[in-house]
């Protein structure tokens, strides 16, 4: 068991007043099967803000909140302290066979993440390496562990060579991208192989050494679970299963659904400067 406290802040500095906002903020991790949140709390600036909560289609807590009267800035924070606990890697069970996985009452329970998306479809390459996969895999396990092997022989984690609207083709060409671009690609091969998939988002400590007490830059991140008899996560960036250092705080078709924070204003103008912080503590 690890406990965690994360502090996310985001804050925007506009160029010119902005006479409204209305926003969506997911930023606040879930209780699950595997951590429980022990607080959390999410502060706005300007104070001013009408705020509502709720759960969303996928079950991500969503706070949402317009600011209305001039202002020059928004500034989000996120902090919560959640306790993780999740079973000590090891090799995912068997599950099902193909043609068990392919019976249409199975994949009914799942049917929201059989379909591609913008930014989880194929192009002809891709394509190509997914077949390739699927010729070489006797079941959807072994099909799954391929995907992630191929994806760790071939792409690398670099910010700044793609962007929130690239897709897995694009990426998988490009051999490079963060961890949204490797999530994309491993859910667009699983589900071109008919094996379920979904995004995940998340934080992750970057520092298994960390002392209890001891605070570091950690990171939003974002990782896999594909289904085969149930859900199994896999973080195609760091090459791992997840571990204690692992927070989920969103679950979705691909990264549109789980976006940190997202809305539209009235206003504004010139340049706007975006700052964003992430700050983990581990408590135990």
């Amino acid at each position: 068991m690890t406990r965690l406290t994360i502090d996310h802040v985001t804050r925007y500095d506009y160029g010119r007043s902005v006479s409204a906002s209305y926003n969506e903020a997911r930023m606040t991790p879930v209780t699950d099967d595997e951590q429980v949140v022990l607080e959390a709390e999410l502060t706005l600036s300007p104070g001013t803000a009408t705020v509502s909560h709720y759960r969303d289609y996928w079950g991500t807590r969503v706070t949402a909140f317009d600011v209305q009267g001039r202002h020059h800035h928004l500034e989000v924070r996120s902090a919560a302290t959640v306790e993780v606990h999740r079973p000590p890697p090891g090799r995912a069970p068997d599950g099902l066979s193909w043609e068990e996985l392919a019976v249409s009452e199975v994949l009914d329970a799942v049917s929201d993440h059989v379909p591609q998306t913008a930014l989880t479809r194929l192009g002809p390459e891709l394509e190509a390496v997914a077949e390739d996969v699927r010729a070489g895999a006797a079941d959807p396990a072994a099909a799954v562990a391929a995907v992630y092997a191929r994806i760790a022989g071939h792409m690398r984690y670099a910010p700044g060579v793609t962007g929130v609207h690239t897709d897995a083709e694009a990426a998988w060409r490009e051999g490079r991208g963060v961890c949204q671009d490797l999530a994309h690609v491993a859910i667009g091969m699983l589900r071109h192989l008919g094996v379920p998939a979904r995004y995940v988002s998340g934080y992750l400590h970057p520092d298994a050494e960390a002392e209890v007490g001891a605070t570091v830059q950690g990171e939003s991140h974002a990782w896999v679970e594909s289904w085969n008899d149930g859900w199994w996560a896999y973080d195609p960036t760091n090459h791992t299963a997840l571990t204690d250092f692992h927070v989920t705080v969103a679950r979705g078709r691909d990264y549109t659904d789980v976006t940190p924070l997202k809305g539209m204003l009235t206003g504004g103008g010139g340049a706007t400067e975006l700052a964003v912080i992430v700050e983990v503590t581990r408590r135990a």
